[in-house]
């Protein structure tokens, strides 16, 4: 049986490449394609398929937006982003999401084929490239969380504010608490990662 592909691109010519693609393997079927998230999250629901190309950068909402909105209710659709983004959060991003596959729009026809076969068959594909990316950045992930995790819970609490460029008084404000409070708080944080400045800080833990 067929394998029932949709294509979620917002590119005419790449979304067109597509299509020739997977229409050319006697095995894969492509029963829709979409340029933009917003007509497909509506079709969605009627169509009968089994693995969708999703492009990350859509007017709209993005590709991860859509993916993590519809994966959860759906899990045995499969969700393999094909885009020509290779920026390792955008990647983290999406698999957090419920995307199981994640391939650069410059694989060869044959890889864009047999990547659609593996993700049906319960594989994860993904390019040599980005599997590098994944992880070096599970790892970054992995490094921020147990540093984030060695601060108290009012600690977080200004780092989080503080990496959303928040001042000082609007810091207290929030937390209720006094300006000088937040100043004590921020010269232990300081401290405990031999940071002088707001911006090595949020770089240290969240970059």
């Amino acid at each position: 049986m067929a394998i029932n592909v949709v294509v979620v691109e917002d590119d005419d010519v790449v979304r067109e490449s597509l299509t020739k693609i997977i229409a050319s393997a006697n095995d894969l079927n492509c029963i829709a394609t979409f340029s933009n998230s917003e007509e497909f999250s509506l079709a969605f629901r009627n169509l009968k398929v089994d693995v969708v190309l999703m492009d990350i950068h859509l007017p709209g909402e993005n590709g991860i937006e859509t993916v993590a909105r519809l994966k959860e209710g759906n899990p045995n659709v499969q969700f393999m982003m094909c885009t020509s983004f290779d920026d390792p959060q955008r990647t983290y991003d999406s698999l957090a999401a419920g995307a199981t596959g994640y391939l650069l729009k410059n694989a060869t026809p044959e890889k864009l084929k047999d990547a659609i076969r593996d993700i049906h068959n319960g594989g994860s594909p993904m390019s040599s490239e980005i599997a590098r990316l994944v992880v070096t950045s599970f790892k970054k992930q992995t490094k921020h969380n147990e540093l984030l995790a060695s601060f108290s819970a009012r600690e977080q609490e200004v780092l989080i504010l503080l990496s959303k460029g928040f001042q000082y008084k609007e810091i207290a404000d929030k937390l209720f608490l006094s300006v000088e409070t937040i100043r004590s708080y921020i010269r232990d944080i300081y401290e405990k990662l031999q940071v002088h400045s707001r911006t090595d800080a949020v770089n240290k833990v969240f970059h």
